[in-house]
């Protein structure tokens, strides 16, 4: 194929985004987020005007939000197939830099279209052009070069035929995917090119599986062995992979315990008899006894993040083994690297071990602990008590079905289902990376349109709900179903817990303790009612779970209030569960609270493995 066709850059590009499948033969790209502006509406909106559903197009409420929306539906789809999101320049790309970071932070594909600035410079400054008075080259643009895992400016057409490739080799990268942003300079969209046929040809991206080198699978095999207490570290890696089942199969064929990250929960149902929960601050007390006892820790698939590891207190005399595909998570902590695709890694450790069996789970502690949870998670006593948190997850948990998926991402409640929360395979998906207040309607949208065939519930506190909502307004104009099940407990209270636990006073997290007239009473069924939703007060946790049983005969999102209270945390009163987490305690203070709260600081840092 020797022949060109004419056509501006952003119509090359939407074609040559339209043609990427997968192995299954599906677009890499299902499509488009877009909220348009006079960076993008005239070159890149009438280019996908023209493809139609070769490549569809969607409206979002907010950059942010909808770039929320893209990432939620790439993990759900395992980082096999991505979105791209579209803005124009200025406010509306620099909105989407918060959710460029989630992306990075967590190893999730999505590719960000931001408008740009002109690249011929006639009209400077454009209307919300940032200007650098030392630099001319540097647009609002360059906000994303730090969180994104590649980033190109094109400021002529050409450069299409080459940056796009790159983006696309990122995003299927299983070791350095990430967002990528092509910040595309507005007049340079409307420029026509003529262009190589061959361009446009369909291609097929394969994700690879790296093989684990000899040497280095070797030196693990042998650690195995000599190993007495092995456990296993369960990260989102092993999701990623696809390696569920060979993870399963290896803990049982070897006997040995499996604890859970954030992203990793799930890889495993809780109710396979090797899965001890949550691992580290928010862990439970059987995952936490196994990791303390553990003479080799074995991470597949996790970047030992300061939650994971107690701040690297809960197993710091245990020999460090990680799996992963980038050398720099598998590099971490002093751990001997064996650097592969988990579930390959998983079937040659496999093979090469044999018959070897662990011994070191404790099958009595695991069931103490899930019994534990049961009786915490209860319905109240008393008719007139608010509930607890971890009393509003029992309820869920209680109506929930094997084709649920728990969704959150900051505040109380991601600490709180880790710990509580015991799903199916693949029924937990959270944002822990970066812990962005706002991720959790849209990326209840983005989850449910990943995996159509499973329940998403979303929780959201009354705190992350008012700072971004509006996708609520999209799911109910393009008809998919989700249930949130909104706390109030009428303020940060996640965030109050940690300020008082660190010695200070309550201040300006709830709302009777920040410094307003009056304490507001928001009507948010109204609000949800509002943007289309069915939306609910539930008065108390038997209405709760009624709500939710209901909500599966609709066709648009529902949302159930219940208001409940901000104390005790959802761990508190369960035996040993979490671990200490590093927040710097100040040194100085006048109170006696928080003097003792720096003597238990320096207690448990001197804990800390300085090993890197």
């Amino acid at each position: 194929m020797s022949g060109t066709i004419r056509l501006t850059a952003a119509q090359a590009m939407v074609r040559w985004l339209s043609v990427q499948m997968t192995e299954e033969g599906e677009r890499f790209i299902e499509g488009v987020w877009a909220i348009f502006g006079h960076g993008n509406v005239a070159g890149l909106g009438e280019a996908l005007h023209g493809i139609g559903a070769a490549l569809p197009t969607w409206r979002g409420q907010n950059e942010q939000t909808m770039a929320h929306a893209a990432i939620a539906y790439a993990k759900g789809q395992g980082r096999r197939r991505a979105q791209a999101v579209t803005s124009s320049i200025g406010p509306g790309a620099t909105n989407m830099v918060t959710a460029a970071a989630l992306a990075h932070v967590n190893r999730l594909p999505v590719l960000f279209i931001a408008g740009d600035v002109f690249a011929n410079r006639r009209p400077d400054p454009v209307l919300q052009q940032v200007e650098d008075f030392d630099d001319g080259t540097v647009s609002a643009n360059d906000c994303f070069r730090p969180v994104v895992r590649y980033f190109d400016r094109i400021t002529r057409p050409e450069q299409l035929l080459t940056a796009l490739p790159r983006a696309l080799r990122v995003m299927t990268d299983p070791a350095n995917c990430g967002p990528v942003c092509l910040a595309f300079c507005q007049d340079v969209q409307a420029e026509a090119h003529d262009w190589p046929e061959a361009f446009f040809v369909p291609r097929v991206w394969r994700i690879r599986r790296p093989e684990p080198d000899a040497a280095e699978l070797a030196e693990v095999v042998a650690l195995i062995r000599a190993a007495k207490a092995p456990v296993i570290v369960a990260g989102g890696g092993v999701i990623y992979s696809g390696a569920e089942a060979a993870l399963g199969e290896f803990a049982s064929r070897h006997d040995i315990p499996v604890i859970e990250t954030q992203a990793g929960k799930s890889s495993l149902a809780q109710a396979h008899p090797l899965n001890y929960g949550a691992a580290g601050v928010d862990g439970s007390a059987a995952a936490n006894a196994q990791a303390g006892k553990a003479d080799l820790i074995l991470g597949i698939g996790t970047r030992l993040q300061d939650f994971t590891t107690g701040s690297r207190t809960l197993f710091p005399q245990a020999k460090l083994v990680s799996i992963n595909v980038q050398p720099y998570d598998a590099a971490k902590h002093g751990g001997v690297s064996l650097v592969a695709d988990a579930r390959v890694a998983l079937e040659k450790l496999g093979a090469a071990l044999g018959g070897y069996r662990a011994g070191g789970a404790d099958p009595a502690a695991r069931a103490e602990w899930l019994a534990a949870v049961d009786a915490h998670c209860a319905a109240p006593t008393e008719g007139n008590q608010l509930p607890t948190d971890a009393q509003v997850i029992g309820a869920v948990q209680r109506a929930s079905t094997p084709e649920s998926i728990a969704m959150c991402a900051a505040g109380t409640m991601p600490g709180a289902l880790k710990l509580l929360w015991q799903p199916s395979q693949g029924g937990y998906h959270m944002e822990y990376g970066y812990s962005c207040m706002g991720y959790e309607v849209a990326g209840a949208l983005g989850l449910k349109l990943a995996r159509p065939d499973r329940e998403v519930f979303c929780f959201v506190g009354d705190g992350s709900y008012m700072m971004a909502n509006s996708e609520l307004a999209t799911a109910v104009m393009r008809r998919v179903p989700f249930t949130v099940i909104l706390t109030d407990n009428r303020g940060y209270g996640c965030i109050n817990r940690l300020q008082q636990n660190c010695g200070g006073a309550a201040f300006n997290n709830m709302y009777v303790d920040s410094n307003i007239e009056t304490q507001p009473q928001i009507d948010f069924v109204a609000h949800a009612a509002s943007m289309g939703a069915h939306a609910v007060k539930a008065s108390g946790i038997a209405d709760l779970e009624a709500q939710i049983k209901a909500a599966r005969s609709r066709d648009i999102p529902t949302v159930i209030v219940i208001d409940t209270t901000a104390a005790p945390g959802p761990g508190d009163g369960l035996k040993a569960a979490g671990h200490w987490w590093d927040v710097a305690v100040p040194a100085v203070g006048d109170t006696e609270k928080l003097k003792q709260a720096y003597a238990r600081y320096l207690e448990n840092a001197a804990h800390q493995s300085l090993v890197n």
